[in-house]
């Protein structure tokens, strides 16, 4: 009987049986793909990062004019950036070499995994039992229920990476992070990008007014927009393939070449059995407490599956809850008041805590502080003065933030960090910011708060006086 038997070998599984056997414990990891990294390194985050790298490069090309140097408008060969997506896949799968996992003490198994009983898994017709498991086998993309889609044929984030040849058009359903990331990626690389959403605006989890900023940024970067529009089926001809759109009572047909499906991921359960294995689970994931215990407290599950923060970092992060809990036996909860996350448009929209419209509505006293990228000189010196920072702060404490702008993601963490160590925003404004940086943003956009009080009728009155008195 093995001590742990981890399902699925995507950063979630991967941390949690390194860790283990690293730590003596008889581990198994089971894995259904032929190789380890999982949805994040395969399909991703890595392959889109650099994917949207090329596009920046791209963009930047054509840009010239705006530093003083030759403008360009480069023909985009896209079999050469897949291939660049792929050598930077192969570079980071050495790290996920199953022979590496091997000698930290994992019995690597690949095959799908399903449960026979609570305590039993079956693997390729061999039955493997262990004290407690883990779940991690993260989520896959989903296509609505249109007529006609799957029989048009659509890309999604497993296959669009591979792509040789480029759209001349590409229709992108769904105005979510993914679909809004890769919708600019391609108009940059070359397409004519429309993207259909049936919502009335993009990013709905986002803050409205800084989604239709960067709805704003993208759409003059000639990325087009059908917001509120229904999909009601899908043709194929000899012109392309055309969507059906309903906007209201107005009829819109879109033709393209291609459609790449970005609306909405489902959690990777239906091969496990998990009603043999009593655990609960329903559309959105698979259920489980603060200490990411299922319905059966020997069964785990983290990332994607649980339907919590789809995020990788998270995943780790619930790793590293689990091995508290089922490694070391100390119980642990998860704790998700500084959960960031980050679009990787560019400029990028990051986020942590709470929006203002959140902050506001939550507390009497909560204060909304924002600092323009324009007004920040190294953001001018670079020709990326779009953009905001928002804070949203009580009381001196630092509730959340959000930020448009170019690095948003890496400027963030500053943010992250003082309100994981409960550093008050004073500390924020009085620490000593490198001239120029964009991070002195963090600094302009606390000071806003002390200049209201700095230079209110009061002080000037306390000033005058004092002047007037001492020697």
């Amino acid at each position: 009987m093995k001590d742990l038997l981890v399902i699925g070998g995507g950063v979630g599984g991967l941390v949690t049986a390194s860790v283990a056997g690293q730590l003596g414990l008889d581990v198994a990891l089971v894995e259904r793909e032929p190789r380890l990294g999982g949805d994040c390194l395969h399909y991703g985050c890595v392959p889109s990062k650099t994917l949207i790298r090329s596009a920046q490069v791209a963009q930047l090309m054509r840009r010239g004019g705006e530093f003083g140097l030759p403008s360009y408008s480069p023909q985009v060969d896209l079999g050469a950036v897949s291939d660049r997506v792929r050598a930077v896949i192969d570079t980071i799968q050495a790290h996920d070499d199953p022979e590496r996992f091997r000698g930290y003490g994992v019995d690597v198994l690949f095959g799908e995994a399903r449960f026979v009983n609570p305590r039993e898994v079956q693997v390729k017709g061999e039955r493997i039992a262990a004290r407690r498991f883990v779940i991690a086998t993260g989520s896959r993309p989903v296509a609505p229920p249109v007529p006609g889609l799957a029989e048009a044929g659509y890309l999604t984030n497993e296959d669009v990476f591979a792509l040789r040849e480029l759209p001349r058009r590409l229709a992108v359903v769904g105005a979510g992070p993914v679909g809004m990331e890769l919708a600019q990626a391609f108009q940059r690389l070359g397409s004519q990008v429309t993207v259909v959403e049936l919502a009335a605006e993009v990013m709905p989890k986002e803050e409205p007014a800084f989604a239709a900023e960067l709805r704003a940024i993208l759409a003059r970067e000639g990325v087009r927009f059908r917001l509120g529009a229904r999909l009601d089926r899908v043709e194929r001809d000899r012109d392309g393939v055309t969507l059906q759109l309903r906007q209201g009572e107005e009829h819109l047909p879109l033709t393209v070449d291609r459609i790449l499906v970005a609306a909405g991921r489902a959690p990777n359960v239906e091969a496990l059995d998990l009603n043999t294995a009593n655990v609960r689970f329903d559309r959105r994931g698979i259920g489980v407490d603060a200490r990411l215990r299922t319905s059966e407290p020997h069964i785990y599950a983290c990332g994607d599956v649980t339907g919590l923060y789809p995020f990788t970092h998270m995943a780790e992060y619930q790793a590293g809850i689990v091995i508290a809990n089922a490694v070391f036996r100390v119980p642990k909860r998860a704790d998700y008041r500084v959960v960031p996350w980050v679009t990787y448009t560019d400029p990028e929209l990051a986020r942590v805590g709470l929006a203002a419209s959140e902050a506001l509505e939550r507390y009497d006293d909560a204060r909304v502080l924002e600092f323009p990228f324009a007004e920040v000189d190294r953001a001018l010196a670079e020709a990326e003065p779009h953009g905001r920072l928002q804070l949203t702060t009580c009381r001196g404490r630092i509730l959340g933030a959000t930020i448009l702008g170019a690095h948003g993601g890496e400027l963030l963490h500053e943010i992250v960090l003082a309100m994981q160590a409960g550093v008050k925003l004073g500390s924020l404004s009085a620490a000593i910011h490198a001239y120029p940086t964009l991070a002195q943003i963090h600094r302009r956009a606390a000071n806003t708060l002390y200049a209201e009080q700095l230079f209110s009728a009061r002080t000037r009155r306390l000033v005058r006086w004092m002047h007037r008195l001492l020697p």
